[in-house]
């Protein structure tokens, strides 16, 4: 083996990576100890055990610490969240990295939750102090992991649509997917529900407390799979490890469909969009649709050769965090620069004008624009538009407009 390739699901309570090459996965407890009178760092249940013994101050809910800028003091030294979520990362990789005796990360994708752009920041921050590459490292949502685990699977899994019942500490979520086979392209349309009677999994130790989340499961379960066709519905979260205590709901999913439970799940389906990061022709040939992902394409109406087209900046499916992109273009008879923003529904489709405010009157074709696209979530772009002049004649201005737009 050449290079690792690697599938992380990262969350507050606990961390799972999975190691693609033979899918073997860990699963360590998000906390960080530093021993006692040293510079070692522990991750996990070695963090745990120095705690317990004393030898060791420890750090916890490490994905909120980030989101927060908070920090922690230890022996009298502040640390702040991103020095600590570098440490813990850099232990977590370490995993397979020492079991393989491999160095060298081909590519890792990060699954999370809720993809937030202040915790990808921070972790392209701590990819780059570790030794790895931007271009190697990725975040995705758990919707998106739902995804590119079930699309791995047989066929008959997801033919018509599959379920996903994720069972956490304190959180419960269901998922939901289906494919949608068009014309040109396969569409893969993902979406997930938070459901408010989320509950300690410390209540499924007694049977009192288990017969009880048994009745909640089995309420969402009518919600959520009567009088629907399911190729496949999988159980994923710590609270499936054991479905002893959820016999009603069992009986109740199990009725004339697949049922899978999959403790690995987001770690998997991250690993398996990793490999596909590193594939010359990609195994998911879907416009996938889904949170993290952009529901709509953005274009530039621009003329070649006195025929009005469409240039685009960005497709419906790109990822909103990576999507972007710059162009340079020539004004001609028009003080404005036009974006057509087409949604999945194209009668929903509308124009958006952004006037060339402030910029300097030049003859016609005379003015030479930069038009910069990026995105700050799913449904916010951020336009960026530059004086560029035109060569000596009309040298380039410090005139800037930028614009955040609804899409």
């Amino acid at each position: 083996m050449d290079g690792l390739v690697l599938g992380l699901d990262l969350g507050d309570i606990y961390t799972k990576i999975t190691c693609l090459q033979d899918e073997r996965t860990w699963t360590i407890p998000t906390v960080i100890c530093k021993k006692k009178n040293s510079d070692e760092w522990f991750v996990g249940e070695e963090a745990y055990a120095h705690t317990l013994t004393g030898t060791g101050v420890l750090v916890d809910k490490l994905v909120s610490m980030v989101m927060k800028d908070g920090t922690a003091t230890i022996e009298g030294i502040k640390f702040g969240a991103q020095q600590i979520f570098q440490l813990f990362l850099n232990r977590v990789i370490s995993l397979p990295v020492k079991e393989y005796g491999i160095q060298e990360i081909k590519q890792i994708v990060i699954s999370m939750q809720d993809v937030d752009v202040k915790f990808m920041n921070s972790v392209f921050y701590c990819a780059d102090s570790i030794g790895i590459s931007r271009s190697r490292i990725h975040v995705i949502s758990h919707t998106e992991a739902f995804v590119f685990y079930v699309l791995s699977q047989k066929k008959e899994l997801w033919a018509s649509q599959a379920g996903m019942f994720d069972l956490a500490e304190g959180s419960l979520r269901y998922y939901e997917m289906k494919v949608q086979r068009g014309m040109k392209r396969n569409m893969v349309m993902a979406e997930y529900e938070k459901l408010e009677e989320g509950f300690n999994l410390s209540i499924l130790d007694n049977e009192q407390g288990g017969k009880m989340a048994d009745k909640i499961l089995c309420s969402f379960g009518r919600k959520f799979l009567d009088k629907k066709l399911f190729s496949s519905i999988f159980l994923a979260g710590k609270g499936f490890e054991q479905i002893d205590w959820a016999q009603d709901f069992m009986k109740m999913v199990c009725n004339r469909r697949k049922v899978f439970a999959e403790a690995d799940l987001f770690s998997k389906g991250a690993a398996y969009k990793a490999a596909d990061y590193l594939s010359s022709q990609t195994a998911f040939p879907f416009i996938c649709i889904c949170e993290g992902r952009l529901k709509a394409t953005i274009s530039i109406t621009v003329k070649q050769k006195d025929r009005e087209s469409q240039l685009i900046m960005a497709a419906a499916g790109d990822s909103w965090y990576e999507a972007r992109a710059t162009v340079d273009l020539l004004t001609d008879s028009q003080d404005y620069v036009e974006f057509l923003v087409t949604p999945l529904d194209p009668k929903n489709k509308k124009m958006v004008r952004i006037p060339l405010e402030g910029f300097p009157e030049r003859p016609n074709r005379t003015t030479r624009i930069q038009v910069s696209v990026g995105f700050l979530d799913e449904h916010t772009m951020a336009v960026g538009i530059r004086d560029r002049g035109f060569g000596d004649l009309f040298p380039a201005t410090d005139s800037v407009i930028r614009q955040e737009v609804m899409i």
